[in-house]
């Protein structure tokens, strides 16, 4: 699965980017930040805030994945791994069959309801962690114009004071100029204020908003490579594929479910029963091994008796007679380890048959 560095990287490039350019800019940019530093001041608290926290949103998914990744490798690793938090009802879910394993990992199959209220799940809460920076996105381009109407109606009343103080009847042209450069001191500022609030609202909401895309495609390729995961383990049933009232009861679906996993049983318990008579072909062939062994040499222990008889015709009747008794306890030997080894492979056949039919009658009483 992705990890979400790669989107970490791009908005750390941005955040460097924007950086830079405040910094060629800082001069123009500080004169206009105090035309209104109260309002200004806020707007770039707020998109502090809102940079942060889509960090944070990115930053959320990377326990996320290495849970996902551990468990995928297998479910008897991802004790060393956190608790996932938008993944805690698939955890939880999840649980049961990480506790009831027995000696060889179960495949996990999900029904298509439970894959889709998992998804459901997932979704809502990563479009509930999106909403703040929406909302601060939003709130930065209220208050850039919040601003802008702020200094609109300072300049207004401004300019509506210089008008009304104005003398014209003096005659005296020097004054009247005087007077309305003076006057126009007030306009100018509320155009300032209207301006910087504008200026700075507007750039932090199209920073956050770069960033809150950023962080909508890292949670959007999250969901999509989780979704294609889980459909990889979703198993279909008949009524999941129709529509209407023609869909199968909730009942005959969960009895369905409940069957399927009777055969799953009866598989691990047939791949067992199976694995037993593999072990018992190999006993079988060992011992047949050993049997051939000892009749190789009983056949040699015979041919050295013979080439000894051979040599020793003229003795006495008393050493033929022993040497006989040998041959005849070897023959002896050789024909019991014969008849051992036949015994031994009936009763393996029949305690196979044995268990082949009480597998059989399971199956028929779980059907």
């Amino acid at each position: 699965m992705t990890r979400p560095n790669t989107y970490l990287i791009r908005m750390a490039v941005f955040l460097v980017l924007v950086a830079v350019a405040v910094g060629m800019l800082s001069p123009t940019l500080w004169v206009i930040f105090w035309n209104n530093p109260g309002l200004n001041g806020l707007i770039l608290l707020v998109l502090a805030i809102g940079i942060g926290w889509n960090l944070r949103q990115v930053l959320r998914l990377a326990p996320e994945v290495a849970w996902l990744e551990y468990y995928r490798a297998g479910p008897d690793r991802i004790g060393g791994v956190s608790a996932p938090l938008l993944l805690a009802p698939m955890a939880r879910m999840l649980r049961p069959r990480q506790d009831n394993l027995d000696g060889d990992q179960r495949r996990l199959t999900l029904s298509a309801g439970a894959m889709r209220s998992l998804l459901d799940s997932l979704a809502s809460r990563l479009d509930e962690s999106r909403e703040l920076s929406r909302y601060m996105t939003g709130l930065l381009i209220f208050l850039g114009l919040l601003g802008t109407f702020w200094g609109l109606l300072k300049t207004i009343g401004a300019v509506a004071d210089v008008i009304g103080t104005m003398t014209v009847g003096s005659g005296e042209i020097n004054a009247l100029l005087d007077q309305l450069k003076s006057g126009l001191a007030r306009p100018l500022a509320g155009m300032g204020t209207a301006f910087s609030a504008s200026l700075f609202g507007l750039a932090g909401a199209l920073i956050l908003g770069f960033l809150d895309l950023t962080a909508g495609q890292a949670q959007n390729r999250f969901f999509n490579e989780l979704e294609e995961w889980l459909a990889g383990l979703t198993r279909l049933s008949s009524g999941a594929l129709s529509d209407g009232e023609g869909s199968v009861p909730v009942y005959v679906q969960a009895l369905l479910e409940q069957t399927a996993e009777n055969m799953e049983s009866l598989r691990r318990v047939l791949l067992r029963g199976e694995d037993s008579r593999g072990q018992a072909q190999q006993t079988m062939a060992m011992l047949n091994e050993n049997i051939g062994a000892l009749a190789d040499a009983v056949r040699t222990s015979q041919q050295l008796m013979l080439r000894l008889a051979e040599n020793n015709a003229g003795g006495d009747d008393v050493a033929r007679t022993h040497l006989r008794n040998i041959e005849l306890c070897l023959q002896r030997i050789a024909v019991e380890a014969e008849q051992g080894r036949t015994v031994t492979t009936t009763d393996l056949r029949n305690d196979l048959r044995v268990l082949t039919r009480a597998v059989a009658a399971l199956a028929e009483e779980k059907r």
